[in-house]
């Protein structure tokens, strides 16, 4: 029997591609190594987010595609690990040397649940081995430390000849928030510049220190102080949360329109409180429409990344300060949340690749 080749190997998986960026593993720079003994093979395979929400298709389609084309192969061995996709942009790295992608989560109006949509996501992210930070940009209605179960304040990091303040964490989560640095019952009573100051302090006098991902929760609305905001801070993208009624989508359509004016791309729309699942029944109930946000998607042309349920569960992990998939990953709601994350982080990495310079570079260990 002819010994199997690492060649051979390569060529069969140039036959398979990632579904979401649409190329094949090879020119995608995503096989990092093969491992040749006699008839058994090993690849390790660098998907571009922890998050991918196609991995296991990945990892099968790499075995069937190694055992059918390549001769005398007997086992298949998929290592699959990943390494997040960074946002090329010089204002982000300047401000944020060490964050690769941020992410806007915004709403036309308040009241859509836009923060705890950004706390879930944020830790969903985390959950699948993203290192993640969250900053609460919404200056006047700080919940980030309500729904993350933190009261205490930021600590100072002497970095050289300057001082910066250390987020705090939680759940995997490093997190800022003006709610950390005034007292619970102080109204905070600010112009718009000063407002934007702060969040920019949150980016330049921060240390962050690595980051896949640094989520921004913004004010709901789309006034000067978002207008401001999103002009102020290097995103990478942003996505909009809005409830299925009429009203809300109508001011979720102005919220991408904003984005689209300082042009930022939207990655897409997440529906939140859905449905309601009467828990003695298990009857849907539609409360505030149907389908809305999927076709206010359409209509856009983005992506709807799903639809979350209305659930008193989610509510209560707000309010004790344990995010509902921290609290019960085992959920149907939870498992939702984490899908709309996967289809996220995709997102992000076909924009990164998108909007990168062409590279292809394969790194192969020695065969054995």
């Amino acid at each position: 029997m002819a010994d199997v080749s690492k060649d051979a190997v390569i060529n069969a998986l140039r036959k398979v591609d990632d579904p979401d960026l649409k190329r094949d593993l090879v020119s995608l720079n995503m096989i990092k190594d093969v491992v040749i003994e006699k008839n058994n093979v090993s690849v390790t395979v660098e998907l571009t987010t922890p998050a991918c929400p196609l991995k296991n298709k990945i990892e099968q389609d790499c075995i069937n595609a190694v055992k059918s084309e390549v001769k005398g192969v007997e086992n298949v061995k998929i290592n699959m690990t990943a390494k997040v996709t960074s946002h090329n942009d010089s204002k982000k790295n300047s401000i944020l040397p060490g964050v690769k992608n941020t992410i806007a989560v915004a709403s036309g109006k308040g009241g859509v649940g836009k923060s705890t949509v950004a706390v879930n996501l944020a830790v969903a992210l985390a959950k699948d081995g993203a290192k993640v930070g969250l900053i609460d940009a919404d200056i006047y209605g700080p919940s980030i430390p309500l729904m993350m179960g933190l009261t205490e304040k930021p600590k100072i990091y002497q970095d050289q000849e300057t001082q910066k303040m250390l987020p705090l964490e939680n759940y995997g989560i490093k997190l800022m928030s003006i709610g950390f640095l005034i007292d619970d019952n102080q109204a905070v009573i600010w112009r718009g510049p000063m407002a934007s100051g702060a969040v920019k302090q949150f980016m330049s006098d921060v240390n962050w220190g690595e980051l896949d991902y640094l989520i921004f929760d913004l004010p709901p609305g789309t006034g000067d102080i978002q207008l401001t905001l999103v002009q102020t801070i290097p995103l990478t993208g942003a996505v909009i949360v809005t409830t299925p009624q009429e009203v809300s989508l109508i001011d979720a359509k102005k919220g991408l329109k904003m984005f689209e004016r300082v042009n930022v791309p939207v990655f897409g729309i997440i529906e939140n409180m859905s449905y309601f699942i009467a828990p003695d029944t298990g009857k849907r109930y539609e409360i505030f429409g149907n389908g809305g946000g999927a076709k206010l998607a359409e209509s856009l042309g983005t992506n709807f990344l799903g639809g979350i349920p209305i659930d008193p569960r989610i509510r209560e992990g707000g309010d004790k300060g344990v995010p509902m998939v921290y609290d019960l990953p085992d959920t149907k709601e939870s498992e939702l949340i984490m899908e709309i994350s996967r289809k996220l982080a995709a997102q992000v990495s076909i924009n990164n690749l998108n909007t990168a310079s062409p590279k292809v570079e394969i790194l192969l260990g020695d065969e054995n």
